[in-house]
């Protein structure tokens, strides 16, 4: 499994978002509070952020751990962004640890994460998927279909793989969509904007929890949530 954020709103440094709050990202990548499978994520970790003046986001990928990354938290004080997409994580067991493999994955504007498992047999073969892993391959299969479509692929996977984890993460730089299958996920929506993650990063207690087998989409204009199952009659 895997720990991710996502933040849409007024620029923040990366330090203020991934590397400072008493239990960000980094603290998560050894000890984090609600995680159900595995206890550390140190194969590797990802942030991808939006720039004026650059159409597509700019992605910054290690297979190490977060906190062996003394060059990044040089330079995360200083890279500002109004949206951002951050992951740190724990691969599943036989797959590889390499850099390609470290969410977020990207196509043209879209940054996209994935908190689960999958079996990869159940996944489309995708020739430009960026590593091998189950969390690429899947992440090709949203971007084939369309981010717009996240909900229903989320359905399709989970109904060929029964067992699977598919919280899922993604932005283009001016929304945020993400899906809850297996997994948690929480957001905290301020006067500066909005925050979806895996756990909370402090205590505020305007955090409030996503319920599972969830589609979430936040925009400036708010957040919004949908079932992705019928709901059951009362």
């Amino acid at each position: 499994m895997c720990r991710h954020l996502a933040w849409l709103g007024q620029p923040r440094s990366l330090a203020e978002l991934v590397l400072d709050p008493p239990s960000s990202l980094l603290v998560q990548s050894w000890a984090p509070r609600r995680q159900h499978y595995g206890t550390v994520n140190a194969d590797g970790w990802g942030v991808g952020f939006y720039v004026p003046g650059r159409p597509e986001p700019a992605r910054w990928r290690s297979a190490r751990p977060l906190w062996a990354d003394p060059s990044f938290a040089s330079v995360a004080p200083v890279l500002r962004s109004g949206c951002v997409l951050a992951a740190v994580r724990s691969a599943t067991v036989g797959m590889p640890l390499e850099e390609s493999a470290a969410a977020p994955f990207t196509d043209g504007r879209w940054l996209l994460s994935h908190n689960g498992r999958v079996d990869r047999t159940v996944l489309p073969l995708a020739p430009d998927a960026e590593s091998t892993v189950d969390s690429a391959l899947l992440a090709a299969m949203v971007f084939h279909r369309g981010p717009d479509r996240l909900g229903q692929t989320v359905l399709e996977v989970a109904a060929l793989d029964p067992a699977a984890r598919l919280n899922l993460l993604a932005t283009d730089g001016a929304r945020l969509l993400a899906t809850t299958w297996g997994d948690t996920l929480s957001v905290l929506t301020t006067a500066e904007g909005t925050a979806l993650a895996s756990e909370p990063w402090d205590d505020d207690p305007a955090w409030t929890d996503v319920p599972d087998r969830h589609l979430v989409e936040g925009t400036p204009d708010g957040v919004r949530l949908a079932p992705l199952t019928p709901e059951e009659p009362a």
